[in-house]
């Protein structure tokens, strides 16, 4: 099965990995096919082991190496399809469309952080399929209402997110 890992707090905060790096992790804990889109913690691999196998060995490999807590996320190429498919807003110039992906409930959470949120007049949030996505502004993502309960503790764990786009260029190298 190809999967896709979508780690979370990479190359962000004093966490430098080179994705050279990345991969090499992989392939040492017995993934096969392994490549990485971006420098943003996307990572293609192929395994036989079922996701919730691969979620604990991925994770404990990543944390020795680079010496850290590793937490991630995987998808399968039909589910990364599915998130595109789904998307509920329209693409423009002007705004962002952010994908959440994560633990178990997680866009159940992520919507009532945002219906407790002060949300901008163009700012919107959603969940289809199982899958929070966001809409904001460009240049209002970080100092959003919704953008700072991102940045808390107790959800670290919980979520990763990407652009759209991303999520895109993902899908095409799969």
């Amino acid at each position: 099965m190809k999967y896709c890992a979508f780690l979370r707090g990479v190359n962000v905060n004093g966490t430098s990995m080179k994705m050279a790096e990345v991969s090499k992790v992989f392939a040492e804990a017995g993934m096969k096919d392994v490549s990485t889109v971006l420098a943003t913690g996307n990572v293609l691999f192929s395994s036989d082991l079922m996701s919730s196998e691969l979620k604990s060995i991925l994770e404990k490999a990543l944390s020795e190496y680079f010496n850290y807590d590793a937490f991630l996320f995987l998808k399968t190429k039909e589910e990364i399809a599915e998130i595109i498919q789904k998307n509920p807003f329209q693409k423009s110039e002007d705004s962002h469309i952010y994908v959440f992906v994560g633990s178990e409930n997680i866009e159940n959470i992520l919507l009532e952080e945002f219906k407790k949120s002060a949300v901008s007049e163009n700012e919107n949030g959603k969940i289809v399929g199982g899958i929070f996505y966001w809409q904001i502004q460009k240049g209002q993502t970080i100092d959003s209402s919704f953008g700072k309960i991102l940045g808390k503790k107790a959800l670290k764990e919980h979520l990763t997110s990407r652009n759209i786009n991303t999520i895109e260029k993902i899908l095409k190298k799969f």
